[in-house]
């Protein structure tokens, strides 16, 4: 059986052999691309969306993070992380074969009116289906889709954030037909399920007919001068918050200044969360990072992203865990700690990096454990943290840039799970490459 066969014997029904046929189909040329395009293009049509409602399975979504995180990544690291992403897509929960088969089926006529009508009415197999009638989705297709979707919460914000991956995944796979269709179609799915615009209501009643634009031509942030703004956004109720938070974007707000804030006030939630909470704290990071991408100016996305941080519990400074002081911070004392699950020594050793001039290092470093974590233990938030927070970084002064590598160090650490499945692509991969 040739490699890319047996590969997609192994999307239809997963086996111990999973990580053999992912290293003999990466090893074909253009294999990496091929394998991806490949799993999306069966997976979607199989995974039983319906299912997870209203939640979203991050087995594809976790993609795009994999490839965003390509350029810190050693190969070896880049395969592994690919590899164990792509099992956990293949191991979603399933439709019916039949069910699959239909859906793998149903074509539109791929209009926009169409597409649009059966989002506004919540109708999402139709807005799949009327999805796969277009020829070849454009990057103007996922951002037309994302503008129908930015004031829309449901599940803490993921229809904005999916919308968005799904179409820089299709630029990554260099816009192939048929598997372009599937990503667009899952966004369009995602997209008409039903909505929550709570948050987005209540800002608009604050922020009153004469919405004032956010504009991303502010001046660099200071730290003091955004202290009272961060203290708003973790210590206020929803409703104070909301009160506040509109009456400085009237005043003229600019962009970057509220972005800072939320990242400034997202790491501190990020820094009080439980154990069990590491990773659904961290998807403020992926929020936010998806407004540094997209730079929204409608007032009342910012309103939202402020009450998505506020939502997490705050606790006492003092009782945090705090960065462990070392003389001697290296790239390699960040990832051991991390991997020992030690969150006080990896945060001192993050900071020590960033301090010294060396945060893309400790970033890399960051995004080389995530690799070595099974993403399935923890619906891959590490690696949709790691790539939110490169999202993030090139957008922030350097005082969030150190904020924000210490509260991921910290969550990293401190949500560490089996690697057991990352030492089964490294066996399958290296005995690919031996001699």
């Amino acid at each position: 059986m040739n490699p890319e066969a047996r590969w997609s014997q192994e999307l239809e029904t997963p086996t111990a052999g999973f990580f053999e046929a992912f290293a003999a189909r990466i090893a074909e040329p253009d294999g990496v691309r091929d394998a991806v395009r490949e799993a999306v293009k069966a997976l979607v049509p199989r995974i039983d969306w319906e299912a997870y409602q209203p939640h979203v399975p991050h087995g594809i979504l976790g993609l795009r993070a994999v490839f965003r995180l390509r350029p810190l990544l050693e190969t070896r690291s880049f395969h592994r992380a690919l590899g164990i992403q792509l099992h956990m897509a293949a191991h979603e929960g399933r439709r019916s074969a039949q069910a699959a088969a239909q859906v793998a089926s149903a074509k539109g006529s791929g209009q926009w009116r169409n597409l649009e009508s059966f989002i506004e009415s919540r109708r999402p197999g139709l807005a799949y289906a009327e999805a796969q009638g277009f020829e070849l989705p454009e990057p103007a297709d996922f951002q037309r889709l994302g503008r129908r979707v930015d004031t829309d919460m449901a599940n803490v914000g993921h229809k904005a954030v999916l919308v968005s991956d799904l179409g820089d995944l299709h630029e990554q796979l260099e816009r192939p037909k048929a598997t372009g269709r599937r990503l667009f179609g899952l966004a369009a799915w995602v997209a008409a399920t039903p909505e929550d615009s709570f948050w987005a209501r209540r800002a608009a009643k604050r922020l009153g007919e004469n919405q004032v634009a956010l504009t991303w031509t502010g001046m660099d942030p200071d730290a003091t001068a955004l202290d009272p703004w961060v203290r708003e956004i973790c210590d206020l109720g929803l409703v104070a918050l909301l009160d506040r938070f509109t009456e400085r974007i009237r005043f003229g707000q600019e962009a970057l200044d509220a972005l800072t804030a939320l990242v400034l006030a997202a790491c501190e939630k990020q820094l009080d969360a439980r154990r069990d909470l590491e990773g659904k704290t961290a998807w403020s990071f992926v929020y936010l990072a998806n407004l540094a991408r997209t730079r929204p100016t409608d007032p009342r996305i910012w309103c939202q992203a402020a009450a998505l941080v506020n939502l997490f519990p705050t606790d006492e400074a003092e009782e945090r865990i705090r960065p462990a002081a070392l003389a001697e911070p290296t790239c390699e004392g960040l990832l051991e700690a991390v991997l020992d699950a030690e969150p006080g020594p990896a945060m001192g050793q993050a900071l020590g990096l960033v301090r010294s001039g060396m945060g893309d290092e400790a970033l890399a470093a960051l995004a080389e454990a995530a690799t070595r974590n099974d993403p399935s233990f923890n619906h891959a938030h590490q690696l949709l943290a790691v790539a939110a927070v490169a999202d993030l970084m090139p957008h922030l002064p350097a005082f969030a840039r150190e904020a924000l590598l210490v509260a991921l160090a910290k969550n990293l650490a401190n949500s560490q799970g089996s690697g057991d499945l990352g030492r089964l692509a490294d066996r399958a991969l290296s005995a690919l490459e031996a001699p």
